[in-house]
């Protein structure tokens, strides 16, 4: 596939008057993460004309990826007795369009292929948009562009890792429409070792891409300590709710914030954000934690609306089987019921939760219902998302108001 690294600045954005005035930006970027070409022809490149057609961000990105998987199983290690190990990191090359057109992945597909691209790719999309809009177009160089890309691939790639071993950890069967890394025949627990090999990946790129870059130790230091805080919220998730210990009691919606926004909420939305304003050379501590503290409060929202639909959520169109009832998880759902539910309905929901008995399962499900779990939920997510305006209108006070509103209308009554 050829890498083409051509773009365009074809739609107005609106940045905040203390942003224009500190920044003199021009203002003609692409929209943020779903920008696309309209029309044929000349594109811009460093200042000058492409005569290629141009393609889009999400374009750009599935065209990158090829390139990395390329670069970390051809052009890296060369020696001979590695080759079944990087074969078994990489897919055979003529399965690789299945990222641009919708073929049925084989059988053989190996690790990064296979765990890797099959999200909704919002976490690495968001770095090159993010830039798009903290940097003027004259600075979006391609090999500002490249890199992005590649920084975004990297965090896809982290949420892989994350994914894989938590799919262990859980015992869940299918992930993204297809089943868990894991519960493929020939792979079982080997895949603890593979989640290592797409976290070890990770570094290996911004190496290669990043170490000649002022904010490469930035991005370091960011992906070590997100990795780390995600661990400890997984780490909170599983004390919380122990295999084979069922106690409600633990489940208090103060333990169950600190786990989202461990395990969730910091890689999900500070990180790529994070990593974009390093890039366009924002290492401001203050202007990082005014965008923490918007962030984080939409990682949460983002995770009660998961927990919502492990319940309530198609599985045709999320992906994947829920299984959080079945599993004693400390989720929204589980929680707010405790907040309001009689003491009688306690003691059926401690009868009936965290056995994977059909019969349990329906009647915990039954029992949400009668407590209109729902309807609270629809009221929480109107609640959160007016509060999250209010937060973007207050701290994001040097920073362009459309990263935060797009990443809130794209997570807004989504359903998958």
């Amino acid at each position: 596939m050829r890498r083409v690294l051509s773009w365009v600045f074809n739609a107005p954005k609106q940045l905040h008057p203390k942003w224009l005035a500190a920044h003199p930006l021009r203002t003609k970027s692409p929209s943020f993460m779903t920008c696309t070409s309209s029309f044929q022809g000349d594109g811009v490149r460093n200042g000058t004309q492409s005569k290629k057609s141009l393609l889009s961000d999400p374009q750009l990105f599935d065209a990158q990826f090829d390139e990395l998987l390329t670069e970390l199983t051809d052009r890296d290690f060369q020696d001979p007795g590695l080759t079944d190990a990087l074969s078994r990191l990489r897919q055979a090359r003529a399965c690789f369009d299945w990222l641009l057109h919708d073929c049925i992945i084989d059988r053989s597909s190996r690790i990064m292929v296979y765990n890797v691209p099959g999200g909704k790719r919002n976490r690495g999309l968001s770095v090159i948009g993010t830039l798009r809009e903290l940097l003027p177009p004259a600075e979006v160089t391609q090999d500002a562009v490249q890199r992005a890309l590649l920084v975004g691939w990297c965090i896809e790639m982290l949420q892989a890792f994350f994914l894989m071993a938590d799919d262990i950890m859980d015992g869940s069967q299918t992930r993204r429409g297809q089943p868990c890394w894991y519960k493929k025949e020939e792979i079982g627990l080997d895949a603890i070792n593979d989640s290592l090999l797409v976290e070890g990946s990770i570094y290996r790129i911004l190496r290669r891409h990043c170490r000649d870059q002022p904010y490469y130790v930035h991005l370091l230091e960011l992906f070590n300590e997100t990795t780390f805080q995600t661990e400890l919220g997984q780490t909170l998730d599983l004390m919380t709710a122990p295999p084979g210990q069922i106690d409600l009691s633990r489940f208090t919606m103060e333990r169950y914030k600190t786990i989202v926004k461990y395990k969730t909420a910091f890689y999900s939305f500070y990180l790529p954000v994070a990593s974009a304003m390093y890039m366009a050379g924002i290492k401001s501590e203050e202007e990082h934690n005014n965008a923490k503290h918007i962030l984080l409060e939409m990682g949460e929202f983002f995770q009660i609306q998961d927990d919502y639909l492990d319940c309530y959520g198609d599985p045709a169109v999320t992906g994947k089987i829920g299984t959080d009832i079945q599993d004693n998880k400390c989720s929204w759902l589980v929680v707010k019921a405790l907040e309001v539910m009689t003491p009688k309905q306690r003691s059926e929901l401690e009868a009936c939760y965290g056995r994977s008995d059909e019969a349990s399962v329906a009647k915990v499900k039954a029992l949400f219902n009668t407590l209109q779990m729902q309807s609270l939920y629809h009221k929480y997510e109107e609640e959160s998302y007016q509060r999250l305006q209010k937060l973007i209108a207050a701290h994001a006070q040097n920073l362009p108001h459309s990263i935060f509103l797009n990443f809130a209308k794209k997570i807004y009554k989504r359903n998958k």
